[in-house]
């Protein structure tokens, strides 16, 4: 589990000096704490062009987007920021939960008079966070941007029948809380990150994810989802496979949950007009990371297609 941890740190601060190398880093107090953030556009914004906000995955500042920057940056209006906790922002254990998440974020665009309407983008766990966004604020979102994000609509009976199906003794719901508990556990990493782990943890247990399920229906607005499947399965994996006894016979356990996960967002999306499923074989979780392009131009697209929806209504 160690490994995995590492993982992810890697990740982080490599990503973390590219963005500070092509942003510049501002701060602002909300709610008596310290919030990083970098914006880029919003002097050329016209009136009711959409804004992009990035939202990270876990753990994740919005360092993790910085190879993503340069194909996008002169394409419009964004602001990326660090969760509370996360990257240069001040950790707040007021926030026990993915509402307050979100209702913060609502309050730092205030604070920094970022009006609506937002196209959101989110990474893996920073999927479900859009998601949830776009329940709680419907009228400020013109689109969602999901990048191999977490599935959060995994029901109990699926994840059993993976268990079944492929002879596996752990399922993902009960792994994503492992996860978070060694993350927990592990005083090598951050407090924040610590933090937003046991957050994650309150939310998913002992119902997965728990909040998300009597959201509001999404409005008709352009989402495109990206998820990459048929991954290639890590050495990590393998490793805590074995060293914890979880029983997963991982290449059939991952193309039933990938399936699943697929067929998931397919549903969400299938009212929605000028929306698309982009499905990646082969390709890492941090897709914005290995390949940029592909995803800078799915991104513009999407806003053309934001932009375009408003110039209609």
């Amino acid at each position: 589990m160690k490994s995995i941890i590492i993982a992810v740190c890697i990740t982080f601060f490599s990503t973390t000096l590219i963005f500070s190398q092509t942003s510049e880093r501002k701060f602002i107090s909300v709610n008596n704490t310290q919030m990083a953030y970098t914006t880029f556009g919003l002097a050329e914004r016209k009136s009711n062009e959409p804004v992009v906000v990035f939202e990270s995955g876990l753990g994740s500042g919005g360092g993790s987007y910085g190879s993503l920057f340069p194909f996008v940056q002169k394409s419009f209006a964004a602001i990326v920021y660090d969760r509370n906790g996360i990257g240069e922002s001040e950790i707040d254990t007021s926030i026990k939960t993915d509402e307050q998440v979100i209702k913060r974020l609502h309050d730092l665009l205030g604070a920094l008079k970022i009006s609506p309407p937002y196209l959101l983008v989110g990474h893996s766990i920073g999927g479900p966070f859009i998601r949830l966004y776009a329940s709680m604020y419907p009228n400020e979102i013109c689109g969602l941007f999901f990048i191999d994000p977490t599935d959060f609509m995994l029901t109990k009976e699926e994840d059993s029948k993976v268990k079944i199906n492929t002879s596996s003794a752990t399922g993902y719901r009960e792994l994503f809380a492992i996860n978070l508990k060694n993350i927990i556990k592990d005083t090598s990493t951050s407090k924040g990150f610590r933090n937003e782990a046991q957050r994650e943890l309150n939310e998913s247990t002992p119902d997965f994810f728990k909040k998300y399920q009597s959201l509001q229906p999404l409005k008709d607005i352009p989402v495109t989802v990206m998820i990459s499947y048929n991954k290639h399965i890590e050495h990590y994996e393998t490793e805590m496979n074995e060293n914890l006894k979880l029983g997963i016979n991982l290449v059939p356990w991952w193309k039933e949950l990938d399936q699943l996960r697929i067929d998931h967002y397919a549903e969400m999306i299938k009212n929605n007009a000028h929306s698309r499923l982009i499905l990646l074989p082969r390709y890492s979780h941090g897709i914005h990371q290995q390949d940029p392009k592909i995803v800078a131009e799915a991104l513009r697209n999407t806003y053309e297609n934001c932009l375009n929806s408003l110039k209609n209504k």
